[in-house]
């Protein structure tokens, strides 16, 4: 259902069923297509209330046809997850497509969203199906086991799956030691088993400021 040309560009084979998508992000179609806007950042009262109590607001379109429909977003790498019937947590920047059979919702963040200046909820999808992420660059996936944990810049952070546990910590980074400044006061550690999404490219974040 889900397949890459390129890197940039997401291409959706539909056969009568749907796909959720990031609003604004259809490029092309071929078929019959029909558009219907998603309100809030998940099903149900709890998505629609979380973005609405932190100011937040992604919108999400559901499309349904028959034939292919391709999907981008300023020419950021896309990435392909795939889930069995786990959850996938992203950062709502970071998220473009999802199987219509994933349920899609929020998850509180606390400290760590806060300080990455993405708001107190992020996006999560579970279930079995395809996804698929966006990327400043292409995306490195790192495995994290209890023997080897991950500390991960918050403004690289791009996702995660699996059974895994965070922590925010303060850190400082090698530019802070050659002085000038700037280096990330907070850091992400993650423990547990799973795999974590980096981009090589790191957004601005209020972590970083202070």
């Amino acid at each position: 259902m889900f397949r890459l040309q390129g890197s940039k560009v997401l291409a959706v084979d539909l056969t009568g069923d749907a796909v959720k998508a990031k609003n604004g992000s259809m490029v092309a179609y071929d078929g019959e297509m029909a558009f219907k806007r998603l309100t809030g950042g998940g099903e149900g009262l709890r998505g629609v209330v979380s973005r609405r109590l932190t100011g937040e607001r992604m919108t999400v379109m559901e499309v349904r046809g028959q034939g292919t429909c391709w999907f981008a977003d300023r020419a950021a790498e896309i990435n392909l997850v795939r889930l069995h019937g786990d959850r996938l947590r992203v950062e709502s920047e970071n998220f473009l497509a999802a199987e219509a059979g994933l349920r899609t919702g929020t998850d509180f963040t606390g400290v760590r969203g806060a300080a990455q200046g993405n708001g107190l909820f992020t996006t999560t999808l579970e279930g079995h199906g395809q996804a698929a992420i966006l990327s400043d660059g292409p995306a490195v996936v790192l495995r994290v086991s209890d023997r080897y944990p991950l500390t991960v810049d918050p403004g690289a952070y791009v996702a995660h799956q699996g059974d895994l546990r965070q922590t925010f910590q303060s850190g400082v980074t090698y530019r802070t030691f050659l002085g000038e400044g700037g280096g990330e006061a907070f850091q992400i550690r993650f423990e547990g088993d799973g795999l974590v999404y980096v981009q090589p490219s790191e957004r601005r974040t209020i972590a970083g400021d202070l």
